[in-house]
């Protein structure tokens, strides 16, 4: 698929070639764990199905185009992809990172990788020359989300990818919230864009996958290694059920912005809310760079409730119609979480408190509803 292909063309057709058997427009479900091979070592390219499945390919091929990138590597989750990045470290290796980021991110950081010997530095990254007082001879990756989660901080890619390559470092940027649609990584200078697919690129809240997109050989190769040895693979079901979610993902997204949009501006004007989060106000931290690097400004939105206690804001979060209160997002459907209980619970009370995400606070995944629904339902559960 030509790269001067518009985004909604390839995400439709990238990687999808007829089945040269049948001459099926959609890629078969190549459900098979092993492959007959002609004679010892001699096969078609497939071996076993921990390493290679064509229905998988198809879909790393897509994923790969949208982000304007050489190579895929999926795996099982987006946990499972975030676990692959940091075994390219080793012991006594640095890392630096955000201040707010997911909690998975965080507990894997800080329960599964700093054990072995690996040091990560927590700061905030809305001012990219924070990061080069962290850096020393130790210092390897820098791993960063934007929009953060779940405060929606914005992080200049640009001027973290000069930094990352005066110093040879890998930038890693989470490009979950903003989509491939929103945002390319990559043609800003990171290194490697994670995705986990399960949100807006799945899109329908049926799968859980993640995504490496790099245009390094060399790292590709080695992730590549990673995911055939450790096995986080996903099966061919999931891949299939990706790709067809995204060759909606363009329309579903122009939804999620239109919808956002709606839903952050009546929030921002209700009595009982005291913050809301969203990247696409003016006042918004860091706005000017959002526009820069963003499209759009995404269904992501968080609110801080005006004096509420704890009680109040489970009463809230479960007062919803439309709105499903739940973990994830990106589906389809519109749910609120509780970041502190839920998504971040992992993260220590102090900790998630100076990065904003306090006990009041509510975030919002906004679906592709009728707004007028979603608003309706937003008025009776903050009435």
């Amino acid at each position: 698929m030509k790269s001067t292909y518009k985004f909604g063309t390839r995400a439709i057709h990238a990687g999808a070639e007829p089945d040269p058997s049948t001459g099926a427009i959609m890629t078969p479900i190549f459900q098979t764990s092993t492959y007959v091979q002609e004679s010892p070592g001699k096969n078609k390219g497939y071996g076993y199905a921990r390493g290679k499945n064509p229905t998988r390919e198809a879909l790393q091929k897509n994923i790969a185009a949208l982000e304007n990138g050489k190579h895929c590597v999926c795996f099982s989750s987006g946990m499972g992809a975030t676990d692959a990045v940091m075994k390219l470290l080793k012991p006594g290796d640095e890392v630096i990172t955000g201040d707010d980021l997911y909690g998975g991110s965080y507990r894997i950081f800080t329960k599964i990788f700093e054990p072995y010997g690996i040091k990560f530095h927590f700061i905030d990254l809305t001012d990219a020359s924070n990061i080069e007082k962290y850096i020393n001879k130790k210092t390897k990756l820098i791993w960063t989300e934007t929009p953060t989660n779940p405060t929606m901080k914005i992080v200049d890619i640009e001027a973290c990818s000069a930094i990352a390559k005066k110093h040879q470092l890998t930038l890693v940027v989470d490009n979950t919230f903003a989509s491939p649609y929103l945002q390319n990584p990559l043609d800003m200078g990171a290194d490697i864009v994670m995705h986990s697919v399960t949100k807006y690129l799945g899109g329908h809240s049926d799968v859980v996958m993640g995504a490496l997109i790099t245009n390094s050989d060399a790292l590709h190769e080695q992730l590549y290694f990673i995911l055939n040895a450790c096995g986080a693979n996903p099966g061919p079901m999931d891949s299939f059920l990706v790709m067809r979610g995204i060759k909606t993902l363009h329309v579903r997204m122009e939804r999620h912005c239109h919808n956002g949009r709606i839903v952050a501006e009546f929030l921002k004007n209700h009595s009982k809310i005291e913050k809301v989060y969203w990247p696409g106000f003016p006042e918004h931290p860091n706005h000017a760079i959002a526009k820069k690097q963003m499209r759009d400004f995404g269904g992501m939105i968080s609110i801080v409730l005006k004096k509420a206690s704890l009680e109040d804001t489970f009463k809230i979060a479960s007062s919803f119609h439309v709105f499903s209160l739940a973990e994830s997002l990106g589906g389809v459907e519109s749910l609120i979480n509780h970041p502190a209980t839920m998504t971040h619970a992992s993260i220590p009370k102090a900790e998630r408190e100076k990065a904003g995400v306090v006990d009041n606070l509510l975030r919002l995944s906004v679906g592709i509803e009728d707004a007028e629904d979603l608003i309706n339902d937003l008025k009776q559960a903050l009435a």
